[in-house]
């Protein structure tokens, strides 16, 4: 197995620090299902990190107002959304969502399959969201679908560059054989 990354990955171990993990089995239910599931876990997981925050006085100078459960949200929310939409259909790994909470950050990790024939199309486009400004790339990728109907545009990814000042990172595991390669998309967040 080959194993590729590209932006600011961060490996992380699940040891003594405060973690969560859920896994989704999105063969199991319809489209409209699995989207319901993906709000409800990103509910969940707003609620849970949120409860670490109550009644601390705001910071500020954070790029994320983790003390608002709906930035968490979004984010856990963009992430279960990208691995459902691009996950591959033949796979039966679960797509996990797991986080770590630190005194100065949060790190989203997101792991699923996608189908290898994907591969090369999908590095590509992490080149360019490392390599380009975000927000000219956000502004562009907008006016490409107001006039195309791309299916991956990118948005979600870009906002939290734009919006939150998140760091991005992927690890792409490439198998030998013909079988679906394992994406791990990681997302830190400076609190």
């Amino acid at each position: 197995m080959e194993t590729q990354i590209f932006g600011h990955f961060i490996e992380e171990s699940l040891g003594d620090m405060e973690y969560l993990k859920i896994g989704l089995l999105p063969n199991c239910l319809s489209i409209k299902q699995s989207w319901r599931a993906n709000g409800l876990s990103a509910d969940f997981i707003a609620n849970y990190v949120h409860t670490f925050f109550v009644g601390l006085p705001k910071n500020t100078d954070a790029p994320i107002p983790i003390q608002s459960k709906h930035a968490v949200k979004y984010i856990a929310n963009e992430l279960l959304e990208n691995a459902m939409k691009f996950n591959d259909s033949t796979s039966q790994r679960f797509i996990e969502i797991a986080f770590k909470l630190y005194n100065d950050k949060i790190i989203f990790h997101v792991t699923h399959d996608i189908n290898s024939k994907n591969v090369e199309k999908l590095k590509t486009f992490l080149q360019q969201i490392i390599n380009e400004d975000p927000q000219d790339l956000y502004f562009s990728r907008m006016e490409f679908n107001a006039i195309n109907d791309e299916k991956g545009s990118g948005l979600g990814l870009l906002s939290m560059v734009c919006d939150y000042s998140a760091k991005l990172g992927w690890k792409l595991e490439i198998p030998k054989h013909d079988a679906p390669t394992t994406l791990t998309t990681m997302v830190c967040l400076n609190i």
